[in-house]
């Protein structure tokens, strides 16, 4: 059991230290800088939507607002069989650099976008979500890091408002600015695994259909980009900006099916797994590491009341306290730093339960094809 306690320990720590810490030093002394210059070249957004009437004429607002040429810049939105207003309105918007696509059947956010992409005519295809707000200069500065032959793929940034009276805001604006500095990291290293599918933009050169039913293609497609010999980047001054409302039950959803997308990703590319791609490394640390934490949180947990000596019950005790924590979220009771103690718990508690019950829903079949 000593051995079982150890071993979940340090995979624990590897996946949520260990490989941060590694990533910043060697994005730190050994950086692969990208070559920026403010090129424009030709950019064709594409954009998925599923009964987004309410949403969508203020997306539409947010990029005419973009401060890029319009000779260089085309729109297309493709409309999954939306069955609320959505393609009414996108009708009446449609001009010479606003083109639609309506889908007859909604068949999932996959589908949409290659549908979206097989009509793209621009050097550059850009990818948003109808949801958030790009920031003016945000597309420029994305686009910026292409002029550098060795970039194929390029992640915007995604900044959250935060709603601080929110029971999980402290947990998961933490988990997130992680996220965000490992891509960051990742990319200084050499390529970063996925990009913020809010915005994120590729060569279209580069890019190949997506399987019908993927869930995670800001993971697919800058895999197969790397799988190409080319670099996939975080570029932290592209912003686009989205409200948090960050309730447990939210997060926990979300989880869910962002964590059935990477065991998706195994079953539809074991290529990824394979010794020729380069970032295998990167994958198994940033995603796969994750995926197990739950049942190593288990391990240790078993391990502890098997033990119950010394330190091990120390271990316990500290365990027990930890998972006792997400009450005073949930109950939002005010002590301070003990509150937001508390509200790293309950979004840690929720982001591994939802990692378990991800890989029983995938086992079991379960799956949405594309869900707001």
């Amino acid at each position: 059991m000593k051995l079982v306690f150890w071993s979940s320990i340090g995979l624990i720590f590897f996946a949520y230290v260990g490989y941060p810490t590694w990533l910043y030093f060697r994005a730190r002394f050994w950086p692969r800088l990208v070559c920026k210059a403010p090129i424009l070249p030709s950019v064709t957004i594409v954009l998925a939507v599923y009964n987004e009437g309410e949403n969508i004429e203020r997306k539409l607002r947010n990029l005419a607002e973009l401060d890029y040429p319009n000779d260089g810049l085309d729109i297309i939105i493709v409309s999954d069989g939306s069955i609320d207003n959505t393609n009414k309105i996108l009708v009446g918007c449609e001009n010479s650099k606003l083109r639609t696509v309506l889908l007859q059947k909604h068949r999932g956010k996959a589908t949409a976008l290659n549908h979206g992409v097989a009509e793209a005519q621009g050097e550059i295809i850009c990818f948003t979500d109808v949801r958030q707000t790009i920031a003016s200069d945000g597309l420029k500065n994305l686009v910026a890091n292409f002029a550098d032959p060795s970039v194929g793929c390029i992640s915007g940034q995604l900044m959250i408002n935060e709603d601080p009276i929110a029971a999980s805001a402290d947990g998961v604006g933490l988990y997130w600015r992680l996220e965000k500095n490992i891509r960051y990291w990742e990319g200084l290293s050499g390529s970063t695994v996925g990009v913020t599918g809010a915005f994120y933009a590729v060569r279209r050169n580069l890019l190949l259909p997506l399987p019908e039913g993927t869930i995670l293609d800001d993971v697919y497609i800058p895999l197969q980009v790397a799988r190409q010999g080319k670099r996939v980047i975080f570029e932290p001054q592209a912003q686009a900006w989205d409200h948090l409302v960050p309730t447990a039950r939210q997060e926990f959803r979300r989880k869910v099916r962002t964590l059935i997308g990477n065991y998706q990703l195994l079953q539809l590319s074991p290529w990824i797994l394979t010794r020729s791609h380069p970032l295998r490394f990167q994958f198994v640390c940033h995603k796969l590491l994750r995926l197990l934490v739950p049942f190593a949180l288990v391990a240790v947990l078993v391990s502890t009341l098997w033990l119950r000596s010394g330190m091990y019950e120390i271990a316990l005790m500290l365990q027990l306290a930890f998972y006792a924590l997400p009450t005073l979220g949930i109950f939002r009771a005010k002590f301070g730093f003990v509150s937001r103690l508390s509200n790293i718990s309950l979004a840690f508690v929720v982001l591994n339960t939802a990692a378990a019950v991800a890989l029983i829903y995938f086992i079991t079949g379960r799956k949405e094809v594309w869900v707001r």
